[in-house]
């Protein structure tokens, strides 16, 4: 079977950064850009927990979803399966700059939330006590404080 483009990426060499994993064209002509945002240098620091994934993601995809400019073009936001980042999914032919101050502004709403987040009760979410705010806002700063790379390794 042949490998999916993203098992093609070293991920030895992979750094933090906003990346355009691929780009899919619909059968209606519209264009869907899939971005991995990579928090963690895969292999070499630590994967986020699961419990600070969840948190982030019921933040972020909140926090996007009801942004004045991206909101309608926002498709998913979620966690990769090996918790070293997550994917955003927007509409249109988009490129890491464009998205890199949109992804800034998630993670400083995750990093100074405080209260209840959204979504996270019995009613609303599958597995709501699963969630770990104080390490979602720990992995949010150490983003934020991180240079961002934008072009996979060669």
């Amino acid at each position: 079977m042949k490998k999916i483009p993203s098992f093609t990426i070293d991920h030895t060499r992979l750094e933090r950064g906003i990346y355009v994993s691929r780009r899919d064209v619909t059968p209606s002509g519209d264009v869907i850009t899939t971005f991995d945002v990579r928090m963690t240098r895969p292999n070499r620091e630590p994967a986020l927990s699961p419990q600070a994934l969840h948190a982030m993601e019921h933040l972020v995809a909140t926090f996007m979803r009801n942004h004045p400019e991206w909101g309608s073009r926002i498709v998913y936001w979620g966690p990769m399966g090996c918790c070293t980042g997550n994917y955003l999914v927007v509409q249109g032919e988009v490129s890491p700059e464009d998205v890199t101050e949109l992804i800034r502004a998630s993670m400083a709403f995750v990093r100074d939330f405080t209260g209840e987040i959204p979504g996270a009760t019995a009613a609303d979410c599958g597995n709501y006590t699963f969630m770990d705010l104080p390490a979602a806002r720990e992995a949010a700063t150490f983003f934020l404080a991180s240079p961002l790379s934008h072009t996979y390794p060669a």
